[in-house]
């Protein structure tokens, strides 16, 4: 098998799922056989939005050739990795080069969990939801928006709420009686707004 480690491993970070990583190449006479490539060994350590489970799965990337580079596609966002890179021949594997630590930013977050809509009254609608399953980041707040929905299914005007994002619930005031809302509700982190969860609710005729 290969007898060294590929030397001067750097890791680029190119987005919050997305990283570059460069080496030296070995002296060809320490293959000790046909180059066939380099594998990159990467892990995700730890989510640094939550603590992440103990499970660590260690994915693998060959490279063919006497390339010096590759891409590690598919990363989850605001994570700490760690990865080492190792050569290849015909027999095996050569030695890890040292574990290399780095950083994905901070992404825009999946939908909140859930939204629920309870307690109708005359003239108040209650809202409860869930945190997104995936923050990616540090979440900043939430939207909610809201429009009435009339019987040939028109939409009236769209009002927006920023929620503070410790929050997960609020009760609608000065809503119409006997009308149907349509709701749009998202998270933010400091990157952006992350997809939106919809849901309808009607307010009652009379108590």
């Amino acid at each position: 098998v290969p007898m060294v480690a590929p030397g001067n491993v750097q890791v680029h970070v190119i987005n919050s799922t997305l990283a570059k990583v460069h080496w030296d190449p070995v002296p060809l006479k320490t293959v000790r056989g046909h180059l066939q490539g380099y594998k990159v060994y990467y892990w995700k350590v730890q989510s640094l939005s939550r603590r992440s489970r103990r499970h660590v799965e260690k994915k693998i990337l060959t490279f063919r050739g006497n390339k010096t580079f590759g891409m590690l596609p598919g990363l989850e966002p605001y994570s700490s990795y760690k990865l080492n890179v190792r050569v290849v021949n015909g027999k095996g594997e050569g030695p890890a080069s040292p574990d290399k630590v780095f950083k994905t930013p901070e992404g825009v977050p999946s939908s909140p969990s859930f939204l629920k809509i309870t307690n109708p009254t005359l003239d108040s609608l209650t809202l409860e939801w869930g945190s997104p399953t995936h923050p990616n980041g540090v979440l900043t707040s939430y939207t909610l928006k809201f429009q009435p929905i009339n019987n040939t299914h028109e939409l009236g005007p769209l009002v927006e709420i920023r929620i503070p994002a410790n929050e997960s619930s609020l009760i609608l005031k000065n809503l119409n009686y006997s009308t149907r809302y349509k709701f749009y509700f998202n998270a933010q982190t400091s990157v952006g707004s992350g997809s939106q969860i919809t849901e309808e609710a009607v307010t009652i005729m009379d108590e």
